[in-house]
């Protein structure tokens, strides 16, 4: 039987050693989250930001526009967030409304700001091994991997997925902890044999239950990004699987992360990470420059 991680407590460890933190700073940071639409998922992920944020005692700037949103004044609003010496870090929540251009809007973001870390320029950083920000769901399932394996060099590492915000990013932080590592995806072909040479199993395809318990090499270190929305045994319910077959894979791997409860509390904690890592750079280079 798997040794389960639970994100929530490492989580809440995580946002105490960034409110420790805060509280040490001349400065307060400030984060600015813009939601587009009424996408209800969004909505509440945007509220639990917000509260997370002033709960380390960072500043919250929420700005929720109307779906009828139009490109140019949402590019306005990002580039007068990008001039707003309080705003320390800038999110647009995603996904946006399929009029607007995501990635014209992406490359608006103050690299320096970039909280979630999705413009070019922090990608190119990430790639040569240079600081930059990370992407807060790699960067999360990094620090749970280096709390349970600490030194991960020679390890044989599987990332399924090759997304933008999870699998590219993952690869590169695995690489630079020194793992050999795969990058597959849903047409890979005998995904489940390559999926059992890994000692460090990453799954952010996007497909519930993709990944079996068979196709996991015997006391592998798992985690599981995926959060998938399936009908429930309740007719009329639903319930959030992982792309992991949870009941299977726990009864092979070593370790492993539950589908809520393991990547997912990560995610805002490392927001606030970068936000703080922002800030603190931001205004090293404001006192430098006055210097």
């Amino acid at each position: 039987m798997a040794d389960i991680i639970d994100g929530k407590i490492f989580a809440e460890s995580l946002r105490a050693g960034i409110a420790a933190e805060v509280a040490t700073l001349a400065f307060t940071p400030g984060l600015a989250v813009v939601l587009v639409g009424d996408d209800p998922a969004s909505k509440v992920y945007v509220a639990n930001k917000a509260r997370q944020t002033v709960e380390v005692g960072m500043r919250s700037f929420e700005h929720r526009l109307p779906a009828e949103t139009t490109q140019a004044d949402l590019l306005a609003l990002v580039q007068a967030l990008n001039a707003d010496a309080a705003v320390h870090g800038i999110l647009v929540q995603l996904p946006l409304p399929k009029h607007l251009n995501t990635e014209a809007i992406i490359a608006a973001i103050s690299p320096a700001k970039d909280v979630d870390g999705l413009t070019v320029t922090n990608a190119g950083l990430l790639a040569n091994g240079l600081p930059g920000l990370v992407p807060c769901t790699p960067l999360g399932c990094i620090l749970l991997l280096q709390d349970r394996l600490g030194d991960m060099t020679g390890l044989n590492a599987v990332v399924v997925g090759r997304s933008n915000l999870v699998g590219k990013p993952i690869a590169q932080l695995l690489l630079q902890q020194n793992c050999t590592v795969t990058i597959a995806h849903s047409k890979t072909r005998n995904l489940d044999q390559i999926c059992k040479t890994a000692d460090i199993l990453i799954a952010a395809v996007g497909r519930s239950e993709l990944i079996k318990g068979n196709w996991i090499k015997p006391g592998a270190t798992v985690i599981d990004v995926g959060i998938n929305r399936v009908p429930a045994a309740e007719p009329g319910k639903t319930k959030l699987v992982g792309d992991v077959a949870f009941s299977e894979a726990v009864q092979v791997a070593g370790i492993i992360t539950p589908v809520p409860g393991g990547v997912g509390p990560m995610t805002i904690a490392c927001l606030l990470r970068n936000a703080l890592t922002a800030a603190k750079r931001i205004e090293t280079t404001l006192e430098k420059e006055l210097s």
